[in-house]
C-alpha cells in the first residue's frame, strides 16, 4: 500500500539505486563533466559502470562507429534545435536500437522536446544539471512504471562495543511498525554474536546466514522463508549466534539480500556488529540513513567522530549520519556532556537515552521491547520520537485531524459533563 512507503527524514526524496549498467557520457563543458563524475561515485550509482569523455554528441557518433554502444549515454549539447536533431540523426545509425540516451541541453522549446521523444530520447534536461539531477534522471530510466517504491534501509552501528546499539536497533524497528505503522524488517547482521532472537524471544530454524551463505538461493520467496515474524507489521531475520562459521565475507555478500528486501519491505533496520571489516563499510555508506550509538565517554567520542567524518565524507549528497547519546547519567561516572559531544560532532545528537538498567535489563531477559514492558515510560516515548525523526513520518496512534478535528469541540463539552456528573 502507498501508505506503507517509508518517507525521507527532512523532507527529501528516494532515488532508487541505479542497476549493473555501462553508462557513457560525452560532455562539451568540463563544469557538466565534473557533475557526472561525482554523480558516478554516488552510492546510488555504485553498480554503474561509468566513463566520462568530452566530445558531445559529435564524439560519440566517432566513438560508436567501432565500438559498442553501452546501456545508456549522455549528451550534452550547446548547439540549437537543428543541430540537436541533426546530431541525434547521424548518432541513431551508429547507436545500438536498446541503448538509452539522455540529452542535456540549452534549449528550452516544447516542440524540441517533442522531437527527442519521436527520435527515441529517454530524458530531456534543461540548463545545468546537478548531481542528483543526473542520479535522479539515470534511475528513472529503470523505475518501472507503477512499481512499488523501492525500501529503505536504516544502518545502526555502535561506536564502541557494548553502548546498547542492537538494543537500539531493535527498539526502533518495533516503534516503526507498531507506531508509524510501517511494515519493518530488522535483519541481525552479526552472525556469531547476534542476540536479535533473545531480544524478540525467538528461536528460528534458519535466518540471514542462510541467504548470506547461499547467494545463489536468494530469492523473494526464499527470504519470506527465512523471515521470522515479531508482529503484524515486524519480521525478523535473526542471527545463528554460533560459531560453526567466521564472518570472512566479501563486501559484497549481503547485496543480494538487501536488493530483495528493498524490493518488497518498505523499512529495513540494519542491525550491524561493532567490526570494521569490507561489508560493514559497504553496507554503511550504502544505507539510506545511519545511526550511530555513542555513550558519554573518550573512546566514545573519538569513534563517532571517525565514523561521523568518514561516512560524511563518502555520502556527500545523502542525509548526514546522526547519532544518539545511550547509557548516560550512570551514578558515579565521569561522562562527556552532550553538548561537549555535540561540538567536537558538529553535530547535536537526535536522541539521549537515559541509563536505566533496571528497565533495560528486565527487558532484554524478558525477550520484550520496551514499549511492551512500560508503555508509559518515558524511554518508551523516546523510541517513538526517534522512529518519527529518523523517517520523517507522523504517529500513526495520535487522532487525525481531519476525523476527529471537528468533533473536538463536542467531546470536550462531553468530557466535562462527565466530570460535572
Amino acid at each position: 500500500m502507498a501508505e506503507d512507503v517509508i518517507q525521507v527524514a527532512d523532507g527529501g526524496e528516494q532515488i532508487a539505486p541505479v542497476p549493473r549498467i555501462s553508462l557513457q557520457a560525452f560532455c562539451e563543458t568540463p563544469e557538466l563533466a565534473s557533475v557526472i563524475a561525482d554523480a558516478a561515485e554516488d552510492r546510488r550509482m555504485d553498480k554503474a559502470h561509468v566513463r566520462v569523455q568530452m566530445g558531445g554528441a559529435p564524439g560519440a557518433v566517432e566513438a560508436y562507429r567501432s565500438a559498442p554502444t553501452p546501456n545508456v549515454v549522455i549528451l550534452e549539447t550547446v548547439g540549437r534545435k537543428g543541430e540537436i536533431l541533426g546530431h541525434l540523426d547521424e548518432l541513431a545509425e551508429v547507436c545500438d536500437a536498446t541503448t538509452k540516451v539522455i540529452v542535456i541541453g540549452q534549449v528550452n522549446d516544447i516542440v524540441l522536446y517533442r522531437e527527442l521523444m519521436a527520435r527515441g530520447v529517454s530524458e530531456y534536461l534543461i540548463g545545468a544539471p546537478d548531481v542528483l539531477d543526473i542520479i535522479r534522471a539515470v534511475s528513472g530510466l529503470y523505475a518501472s512504471d507503477g512499481a512499488k517504491p523501492v525500501g529503505r534501509t536504516l544502518a545502526v552501528i555502535g561506536a564502541k562495543g557494548g553502548v546498547g546499539a542492537s538494543t537500539i536497533a531493535h527498539n526502533l524497528a518495533w516503534a516503526i511498525s507498531r507506531d508509524i505503522g510501517v511494515d519493518t524488517c530488522i535483519a541481525d547482521m552479526d552472525l556469531a554474536f547476534g542476540t536479535g532472537g533473545l531480544d524478540f524471544n525467538q528461536d528460528p530454524p534458519q535466518g540471514i546466514a542462510d541467504a548470506v551463505f547461499s547467494p545463489d538461493r536468494v530469492d523473494t520467496a526464499f527470504i519470506d522463508r527465512l523471515l521470522s515474524r515479531c508482529s503484524d507489521k515486524l519480521s525478523l531475520l535473526a542471527a545463528p549466534a554460533t560459531l560453526e562459521r567466521v564472518s570472512d565475507l566479501g563486501p559484497e555478500a549481503f547485496d543480494p539480500l538487501f536488493d530483495i528486501l528493498k524490493a518488497t519491505v518498505p523499512s529495513i533496520v540494519m542491525d550491524l556488529p561493532h567490526a570494521w571489516t569490507g561489508w560493514t563499510r559497504r553496507c554503511l555508506i550504502t544505507a539510506d540513513d545511519i545511526l550511530v550509538v555513542a555513550a558519554p565517554d573518550l573512546a566514545n567520542l573519538r569513534n563517532a567522530k571517525n565514523l561521523m567524518d568518514l561516512l560524511r565524507a563518502s555520502r556527500p549528497n545523502d542525509t548526514p549520519p546522526r547519532y544518539v547519546l545511550n547509557q548516560t547519567g550512570l551514578a558515579k561516572r565521569p561522562e562527556i556532556k552532550p553538548t561537549d559531544f555535540a561540538k567536537a560532532l558538529e553535530a547535536e545528537p537526535i536522541a539521549v537515552i537515559p541509563f536505566e538498567p533496571q528497565l533495560f535489563g528486565t527487558a532484554a531477559n524478558n525477550g520484550q521491547m520496551i514499549a511492551e514492558m512500560e508503555p508509559g515510560h518515558r524511554v518508551a516515548q523516546q523510541f517513538t520520537d526517534l522512529a518519527l525523526a529518523l523517517t520523517g513520518r507522523h504517529d500513526t496512534r495520535r487522532a487525525r485531524p481531519g476525523l476527529l478535528g471537528p468533533l473536538s469541540p463536542l467531546l470536550e463539552k462531553l468530557t466535562q459533563l462527565r466530570k460535572k456528573a
